[in-house]
Order: structure tokens, then sequence, then C-alpha cells
């Protein structure tokens, strides 16, 4: 007989929501797989759940009728001796636009959509209809007065009219979860909930689809969800239901049966619910079956209820039904479970205490509806149903001629197909000899024993190890932890017996002897040796799915229509099964050594007749697709949704490459852009728009400031892709493992980190490699700065100036998996601040306000005025973040502020001060909020001093154990220098303070122990006598500053000191000598320099601002200086690397020497580019005298990846 499908819902343990059809035999992943759910409610038409973020969302199902809801208001007017029907009523009248009874103000623009996932099909139109026969033109019915009969005739005496104005809505959020979006009163709005239950469909006919939502949040408060219906599929708002203590959990029936539990582990049942009042009028109490332990689950069908203990215990009321709701007494059921569920017709399912399996109780019919056994559910995943293919082809092969065969007489064999009995077997000693954890094995129906066994069982749990490996990239990382736990234990694990040997009925403990012939129906050899292999197989990888939870709400089992939950298929023919009987294990052995020499010499016969061929296939190809955004490059420029695919292609020789299109409409016509990922120099995360977006930069694009970027609708979706991104570009590179000693480190202005592995050609030479073609690859974490040197020692400060060392792992943040190492990656934290301003300007009449003038900037801006910024407006600089603070005043800005808070000067934008003057007329303040951020990386904490500044010498001949000089300056402006930093020991022991006579901001150490340092007033200084034996040194050397110019930062490589003002010029000292270590002048060499890194080899490397691309400019552009020689220290020429949107780089590390050529000579230097010239035109590397200047007209194109 034909059975009609119904679905059975579940939640796995990582919050995955499947489905199992009554008619199927394999769980079916959830179409909106993005969220996490901890518990689902289901019926026949829709399904509700708490999502991990403690929020309801509803999944209703499409049909072929829509689900349509129609708004009507009436417009009303009143007859005017002057004018006829008009607009102006009598004050006494009911409102011009109104509902059908006219005490309810509605205007055609107060209607709004209920939430954001009902959309308007049309437009408001008149209904020209009144009781199914058509009106006039135009729709109106007349009547004598307000309120009265109305009619479509207009007679003499009609002093009014009106007609109504209709519009629907549809709702469009089918077959995907759905947020309930809550419109109550905030002072009313319920905490996060964390258990939902539907049902009541039952109670009353109307309206349609009537539902009763009942909902328990954190704080054990009841809500229930008015007007759930099936126009209404949301509900409109939360009503609270009062209840006699904290509940835990709550139970609904389909018809008029509520429990709930609460946490002192007492039930109680709501009475009074009826189609007159569906939320039920008081609560009475039951008491736990069980004095020690109290109720934990409860779960009510149609008249009865189940409940587990909190010592797992299963329980069943008796006497439940609509005049008694709270039964009579409790009758303990045989098993432990986690969670029982009743649905439809009374069916119960329950998930297992041990293994988590779920469990279909079977014989429940209106007699009996406590049932009579457990029964596990042993189906699949879809997602593992390409693992069933290969399990056939192996027995089909021949696998399945095991050495289980002896002992056969002694096994114990149930098929699904034997129900002739009621009871299940329970008690056999049970010994497989190699068996996975409980899972991989705990769907196995038959068992066997001898050390033979456990040899056969240990072999084929290897296949599903190797067969797995074309999927690997598309693993999740609970999967691969699940996949190698499986095979961790070859010893015999007792809890790896038949899953129903612990749960049973209790009258049925009898250890039952059996012979073969007691299953004539059954006798083949595949009950034993084919389920076994098919279990191991199907769950060799993943083992078997671990639940949460269940519900069967929504799922009818038709009593009389067989399931297919209990079997596993084994795919084999009852001819091939039975023929196994026949075969003894050493016609085995023979026969596997004929069919592989056999098999061998026809191969290559084979393969000599084409040898003379090329070879046709090189490569197997693994393909990962998805949609995305595409922010489009030309006018107009916009978010495109577009296709994405990524291709990967493994040569013979295993070389893996990789290619990404992406497909998009132009003019209704498909088009496509692709990029070689061996190509790709970067791949970032940036901020734009508020989306989850990253960019793509290749050499061409680097030197063009010009990336690709893409963007995703979820966070994590955008992880997945940049972690998938960069892990292909690796391996199309050959980079893996940790960074190397001498690699290049950088922070983008995100506070992402990147690593970049230097090539001896970067600094080789008269034409070194240009830096636009160097690759950069992300390492976990989120830093402020960082600074390395050539032992692989590495510290970085944070935002909340906290600070942090390198572990010497790689990968962590959205990196995981075998990207990234399994040690050394640690929790980190940072705390930044995001800042707003507050601009007012003086009035004669009211004197500050924040009324301004029409030219001025917005009164709640960013620093530069040309963003409005308000508390309200303003969010945190990326999802990531969260706020960890409220809006308030910060008086620590530059320039001073009075008390207050308030900054003044005479005209926005101007120099600003802290105290007023009688020509001030604009004013500001900042208003500053913490948020903080939370990932992992392969960084551990250095407490307990914060610091603003740090340097470490970039080269040094000492030994091992010998320490590192290491200075560092407080976030309070103290000079310190850290002790105990070694190589083994990279986080050194302690500090040192080095006294100064006021507070320094920039500090640097060179290869041979020169220190440098910045004061806050812009001033440099020397320190001198420092030394190993001496790493304090003796006193501190004033060095006078570049003419009116206060620094900010310095740099010491190996002889050279560059220094940085607060204006964005970069300075050279000359005349350094070992004699003379102050030098003696200072030297320009370029301007609109952000940060300067100073390598042990001398060669210069910085983040420069306003560099010129094809298309626009670019702030935070890593730049390296060519041309750098001893006879030319400041060097020649700019070469354009990664950009923009960088904030620091660290090229200390660096210290591989290259074959130095001859100098170029100076008249064959290119000529200059004049300003109009983009650095496309100059090639691989543009040589010029020139600083790094553009014109000051020119404005930052919107399309560049900035700061």
């Amino acid at each position: 007989m034909a059975m009609s499908s119904s679905l059975l819902w579940a939640v796995d343990i990582f919050g995955r929501v499947y489905t199992l059809s009554t008619v199927g035999q394999y769980w079916e992943l959830c179409k909106d797989t993005q969220l996490e759910f901890k518990r689902v409610s289901a019926v026949k038409q829709c399904c509700w759940g708490i999502a991990c973020d403690h929020q309801v969302y509803t999944y209703v199902f499409s049909g072929d009728v829509p689900i349509r809801y129609q708004e009507e208001t009436y417009e009303n007017q009143r007859w005017n001796p002057v004018g006829g029907f008009c607009e102006k009523l009598m004050p006494s009248d009911r409102w011009q636009w109104s509902d059908v009874s006219g005490l309810k103000h509605q205007q055609l623009d107060s209607f709004t959509l209920p939430s954001p996932h009902w959309e308007w099909e049309s437009d408001w139109y008149v209904d020209e209809n009144i009781g199914g026969e058509p009106t006039e033109k135009g729709g109106w019915t007349y009547a004598i007065d307000f309120p009265s009969t109305y009619t479509k005739d207009k007679k003499w005496n009609s002093c009014v009219r009106r007609r109504r104005w209709i519009r629907y809505r549809r709702y469009k959020s089918r077959d995907v979860w759905a947020k309930i979006v809550s419109h109550d009163d905030p002072d009313r709005l319920p905490d996060p909930f964390n258990d939902i239950s539907i049902g009541g469909w039952e109670i009353t006919d109307e309206p349609l689809g009537r539902l009763s939502v009942w909902a328990v949040s954190l704080q054990g408060r009841v809500w229930y969800r008015e007007n759930v219906c099936h126009h209404n599929p949301e509900g409109s708002t939360w009503s609270l239901i009062t209840t006699p203590g904290e509940v835990a959990q709550i139970s609904c029936g389909p018809y008029d049966l509520l429990w709930a539990t609460l946490w002192e582990g007492q039930a109680i049942v709501r009475e009074g619910i009826d189609r007159n009042n569906p939320q039920g009028i008081s609560w009475s109490t039951v008491e736990s079956p069980s004095s020690e332990n109290g109720i934990m689950h409860v779960s009510v069908g149609v008249d009865v209820v189940w409940c587990v203990t909190k010592d797992r215990k299963v329980w069943f009321r008796r006497g439940v039904n609509s005049h008694n709701p709270c039964g009579t007494s409790w009758i303990e059921m045989v098993g432990e479970m986690m969670m029982v569920n009743v649905g439809l017709n009374n069916q119960v399912w329950g998930i297992g205490c041990d293994d988590r399996t779920i469990y279909f109780r079977q014989g429940v019919t209106p007699s009996e509806l406590s049932g009579k056994m457990w029964k596990a559910i042993v189906c699949a995943r879809e997602s593992d149903r390409s693992q069933t293919g290969s399990s056939t082809s192996l027995l089909s092969a021949g696998c399945f001629f095991t050495d289980d065969i002896q002992n056969q007489t002694n096994a114990i064999i149930q098929g699904d197909a034997d129900t002739s009995s009621d009871t299940e077997l329970s008690g056999i000693p049970t010994h497989l000899g190699s068996t996975p954890p409980t899972g991989a094995a705990a769907s196995s129906s038959a068992s066997s024993t001898g050390s033979q066994a456990a040899g056969a069982s240990a072999s084929m749990s290897a296949d599903p190890l190797d067969s797995d490996h074309g999927e690997a990239p598309a693993a999740s990382a609970s999967n691969e932890k699940a996949h190698l736990e499986s095979h961790k234990s070859t010893t015999p694990n007792p809890s790896a017996e038949l899953q129903w040997t612990n749960i049973d009925l209790k009258e049925a403990h009898r250890h039952a002897v059996l012979s073969i012939g007691t299953f004539a129906e059954t006798s083949s050899l595949s009950s034993l040796g084919m389920f076994s292999v098919g279990a191991e197989e199907q769950y060799g990888a993943d083992e078997h799915p671990l639940w949460a939870w269940v519900s069967g709400g929504g799922c009818l089992v038709d009593l009389h229509s067989p399931l297919k939950w209990f079997a596993v298929p084994s795919g084999l023919s009852s001819s091939v099964q039975s023929l196994s009987l026949s075969i003894t294990p050493a016609q085995t052995a023979a026969w596997r050594k004929q069919i592989f020499q056999q098999l061998s010499e026809r191969t290559k016969r084979e393969l000599e007749n084409f040898r003379h061929y090329e070879q046709a296939v090189e490569q197997s190809v693994w393909v990962k697709t998805g949609m995305l955004q595409w922010w489009r490059n030309w006018k107009p420029h916009k978010w495109m949704d577009v296709r994405v695919a990524l291709e990967q292609f493994t040569g013979s020789d295993g070389m893996r490459d990789s290619i990404l299109f992406i497909y998009y409409m132009y003019h209704e016509e498909k088009k496509y852009i692709h990029v070689f990922l061996n190509e790709v120099t970067i791949i970032a995360e940036v901020l734009k728009e508020a989306k989850h977006s990253f960019a793509l930069y290749t050499p061409e694009r680097t030197k063009q400031r010009w990336p690709i970027c893409l963007a995703a609708t979820t966070e994590q979706e955008m992880h997945d892709w940049l972690s998938l991104l960069t892990v292909s570009c690796c391996e199309s590179r050959r980079i893996q493992g940790p960074p190397s000693h001498h690699a290049i480190w950088s922070v983008s202005c995100k506070g992402d980190i990147f690593v970049s592995e230097p090539s001896p050609e970067l600094e080789a030479g008269p034409h070194p490699m240009p830096c636009d073609e160097m690759f950069w690859r992300q390492v976990g974490g989120h830093l402020r700065l960082i600074e390395c040197n050539n032992r692989g020692i590495v510290w970085g400060i944070g935002y909340d100036h906290t600070v942090w060392v390198y572990t010497g792992g790689y990968g962590g943040g959205f990196i995981q998996g075998l990207a990234s190492s399994a040690d050394n990656i640690y929790t980190q934290s940072d705390v930044k601040c995001v800042y707003i301003y507050e601009n007012q300007r003086w009035n004669p009449v009211t004197g500050y306000s924040s009324r301004g003038l029409p030219t001025d900037r917005y009164m709640w801006s960013d620093a530069s005025g040309l963003q409005e910024c308000t508390k309200a407006n303003t969010k945190p600089p990326s999802p990531q973040w969260s706020w960890v603070s409220d809006w308030y005043i910060d008086f620590s800005i530059s320039g001073g502020t009075d008390r207050e808070g308030w900054q003044y000067a005479a005209d926005f934008p101007a120099s600003y001060h802290g105290h007023k003057t009688m020509k001030d007329f604009v004013r500001r303040r900042r208003w500053a909020r913490k948020c903080k951020i939370v990932t992992n990386g392969p960084w551990l904490e250095v407490p307990p001093v914060t610091l603003w500044d740090i340097s470490i010498i970039p080269s040094s001949d000492a030994d091992d154990e010998e320490s590192v000089a290491l200075w560092a300056i407080s976030d309070k402006g103290d000079v310190l220098c850290r002790l105990g930093v070694t190589q083994q020991n990279p986080a050194g022991t302690s500090w040192l303070h080095v006294g100064t006579d006021q507070p320094f901001v920039s500090i640097s150490v060179g290869a041979f122990f020169q220190v440098w340092a910045v004061a806050r007033d812009g001033s440099a200084f020397y320190r001198g006598s420092v030394s190993p034996k001496k790493p304090a040194g003796d006193c501190w050397y004033h060095i006078p500053s570049p003419q009116k110019q206060k620094l900010k930062q310095v740099s010491v490589g190996r002889t050279s000191v560059f220094v940085l003002d607060k204006n964005g010029n970069l300075w050279f000292r000359q005349g350094i000598t070992p004699s003379y270590p102050q030098g003696s002048t200072w030297d320009h060499v370029s301007n609109n320099i952000r940060k300067v890194s100073v390598g042990p080899l001398d060669q210069v490397w910085v983040v420069a601002d306003k560099v010129q691309g094809s298309h626009s400019l670019s702030c935070g552009t890593v730049c390296h200086r060519t041309g750098v020689q001893p006879m030319e220290p400041k060097g020649l020429a700019w070469d354009y690397g990664i950009g923009g949107g960088w904030e620091h780089i660290s090229v200390r590390g660096n210290a591989t020497e290259a074959p130095r050529g001859t100098a170029p000579d100076e008249g064959e230097a290119p000529p200059v580019p004049t300003e109009s010239e983009g650095s496309g035109s100059q090639g691989k590397m543009e040589r010029c005298r020139a600083p790094l200047m553009v014109s000051e007209r020119q404005e930052l194109d919107r399309n560049a990846v900035n700061c």
C-alpha cells in the first residue's frame, strides 16, 4: 500500500538540521545550512527552531498555493451641499481613512510589511464588488449615515459613502530559516530562548492552520506566540505566561495537552486549554517519578506523556486524557535516553544516552500506547551516499570473501525482516576484534568472534580512509576530527556492541542461545559478513551521526507500511549472498590471487596496444562553486550577483593548480573573468560598504591598485572561501608550514597579519625582483604592529597595547584543519576604540549649538568631517568586532581639551586647541567607544607591561643560547630593555627600565647595538655604550631634528638610520661612522610615508600613501627602495608592492645576502615620469629620483581598497 511522505526532523551535535522521510532511507541536510540549531519543533506544514544565537526561526514549506494576506482600508466621504461628496467630514464622523468599523485610523501609507519575510504583490486598488455583486465604477457604496447599511445604489438621502481599498502581501521566506522579528515593547521583550514547542492544531479550525507556539527563555519564563496561523506563519507578538516556578523545558501536543518541566525537577500541566482560550487558565504540579532524580525532559502527544529523569531513565504516564491532563501514575520503561519526543499517532522517538543514536519505539498502537521495544534508526546521511557505491563495488569485486565465514554456526543473526518476536535479543556477548569506537560499528546487526574476524574488519576499515581524500577540501573540521578518531583504537572495545543490547524491555532479560536454523529466512552469510562490512564502510570516514535533538511532530508513521529506517543497504543481490555459503577460506585466498594475476596480465596487454598514443588525461579535477557578489570596476560601480567556481587540477606528478572563474551578466549576456591562483599575490579581507568582502591581487592588479573584490552573504561563508583560496594559493606555490626566520611580516589596517617568504633576488644587484610579485599569506591573529629578526623571534603589539610573542606555529584565524598547525595556536583578543566627533558652531543668540552653516561638515562626523557618524549608526569596524563599552568623551586627544572635552578653532577644518579664544567660532569633541575581537593564532601574551613600540636587533652573530637585544617603549612613554630573550625563549625573562627625562614614542636598535629613539616632543636621541655586556648603555645623546619638523618614528639597520616626521617626510642620517655614531646631518628622501623599516642589509621598505596606480591613488602601499648600496645608502627609486590598506611592515628578519651587482650609471637612468604618467607605464619597476609625490588635486578613487 502506498504511503504518503512526511518528515522526521533531527539536529546533530554540530547544530546541523536533517530530515528523514518516512519513504526514504537517507538523512537529508536542510537546504539552509548557514545556521546552527539547538532545538527544533516540527509539524506537517512548518518547523520552528532555536538557533545557537538563542533566536527563534521558522521554516515554512513551499507549496502550490502561496501564503497571501489581504490588507484593507476604507475611504470615507460625506456629501456637502456645495461641492458634493468630499473628504471633509463632520467632527463626530469617523476618520477619512479607517477600518471597517470606523474606529481605527489607517491611511494607505500607514500599512507596512510586518517583517522582511513578506513582500507586496501589487499596489493598492479599489474593490469594485460588494457581497459578490459589482458596484458602479469607483467602488463606492452609499448609506444615510455612519454606521449604517451600505448599498451600491446612490439615493437621494445618501449622505455618506465609502469604498474599500485592497492590497495583498505574500510570504516569501519559504524553504529557508526565517528569523522571527520581535515588534514588542522593548521593556517587555523576551530574553533569549532555549526551548520551543509547537502544537495545538487540533483545537480549532478557525483561523485556518492555527498553531500554538510555546517557548521557554533562559530566565525560565514561558512565552506564547500570538496569532500564528496559515496567513500569518510568524505570528504577531509574544505574551508572557506566569508560572509557579522557573521552567526548563516545555512540550505541546496537537490538541489541549501542555506539560513543562521546572528546574527543581517537577512537571507542571496547563489546564483550561480550549478553542476559546488556547493559552489555558492555570497550572497543576506533577511530582517526579523518582524522589532522588527530578524530571529533565518531557514530551506529550494526544493523550500520552513520556518523560526522562535526570538519571536518564524513561517513564510513561498512565491515565492521561482531556478530562485528566495530569494522569494518574508513572511506569518505568526500559532504556536510557537523552530525550524522547512524541509525534503524530502518539509515535515515540528517543536519542540514546551512550551512542547518541535515534531510536524509534515499535509497537505503539491505540490499544498499547507504551509500545514494545526500541529500534535504532541506522539511516545514512545524504552526504554519505557516495560511500555506499564504493561499498557495493568492493563487495562485488570479491572483498566479501573474508575469513568471517568460519564459526558461522555460532553466530547470532537477526535481520530487519525478522519481526516474529516482540522482543529483541539482549545480553549477547559481542567481541568485534578491531572496530572503530561506538558509532562506526553501532549500526552493525551481527557479531563474530575470533582473530580472523579481527583482521578482516581492520582491513576493511582502512579503505574509507583512503577513499575519502578526494573530498577532503570540502570536509568540515568536525568531520575530519571524527574521521581521525575513528581509526585510533585497534583493541576490542566493549562499548562497540549491538546498539540495542542495553536498550530493551525489562522483561526480556533472558540470554537465548539460538542456531542458524532458527532464522531460516535470513540464514545467508550476508546477514553476518555483509552487514558489518556495510556499516564500517558507510561510517568509516565520518562515523555514524551523533544526534542532539529529534522532533516527530510532523512525522506520520503508518502502522501498516514498512519503514526503511532500520537496515543499511548492503548492495548485494540474494543470489550473490547465497553463493557465499559454499566458499571456504582456502578457496577465497586462491581465487584472489588468480583474479589479481589475470587482471594484471590483461592490463599489460591493453596498455601495450596504446603505448604509442599520448596521454590524453593527466589531471583530476575538483570544483567548488558558490554565489557571491562582485564589485564591478566600471561605471556605474556597483555590487553584482555572480556565480564563482574554483577548479583545482591535480596533475599526474601530484602538482596542484587552480583557476577561479567569476561568471556575471552584462547586457543580458553571460561573461566571465578568471584568475590563475598561482598568479595571486595576496587574498585579504577588506572594509567595503559593511559587507563581508575580500580582495584578490595579482602583479598586474597591484600595479593598477585595482583588485578583484568579492563579497559573501555571511561571515562564515567569507571565511570558508578565504581559507580555501589561501590554501589553494599555497599549494600552487609549494608553500607549507611556518614562516622562515627570514620572512617579511606586515600588518594591514584591519589588524590582519601577513607574511612573505623573500626571494634571494629581492635585494640583488641592479635588477631586483619586483616586489609586486611577492606572495603574501595570512597568519591568524590581530595586531597593530609587528617586529622580527633573522633568528625567528617575532613580537607584536595589539591595539590595546598588549604584547604578544610568536610561538612558531602557522594558520589560525579562519585557516583551520591541515592548513594550520595542530599546536602553538592560542586564543587572542584585542580591543580598539572607534572615534566620532561632535561638531558645533557659535551662534550670536544661542552660543555654541549643533546647527551649523549649510557648507559646514556634519554635526556628528568622522575626523575628516566628510562622513556622517552618529552614535546610533556607527558600527564596529567589521562583524567580527563587538561593542564592550558605551560611548564616552575622550579627553586624551592631541591639542588638549577643556573640562567638557571640547576643542576650539576658528573654522572647520583648522588647528584645534583646548581653550576658547575670541576668534574661535567652531568647536568639536571626540567620543570614543571600545570594541573587542576574539580570534586565534600562533601568539602568546607577554604580561604584564603594555607597550607602544618595540624593536629587536636585526642580526647578531651570537650563539642561540645568548641573549638578543630587545628594546621597547611602554604605553606611558617609558624606555624598557628586555632581558633573557633567546631563540629558545623568545619571550625573555624580565624588563630593565632605562631612565629618560621625558616620554618616548619610538625606538630602534641596529645590528651593532646602536639604539636610536624619538621622544614625544619630536626630538631624536642616541643611546651610548650599548653592548651585550652592558645591555642598557649609559646615557642619552640628543640629536637635533630636521629643521621645523617633529619626528615620530626611527628605524636603524646595519649602518643606516632613517627617521619619519609627523608630516610624512622620510629622512636619512648622513655622516654616521664608527667613531661618530650620531652622524652629522639629515638628508630628505621622500614624502607621503606612513611607516619605515630598515633591514639587516640596510634595505629600506616603507608603507606609503598616495601611490599612483592606473585608476586610482592608494593609501597604505608597501614600497621597496631600490638601488641601496654602500655608496648610495639612500637608494635611487621606489618599487611599488602590495596595497593599499597596509599599516605596518617589518623586514628586519631578511638577512639573506645576495651577490651585489655594480651600481648603474646615473646617465643610464630612465627619464623621470611626469605626474600624468601612471606607474603601469613603467613596466615592472619605476626608477626615478623623484619622491613619492602625486598631484594633490587628484582625488582618491572610490574603487581602490583603501584604509
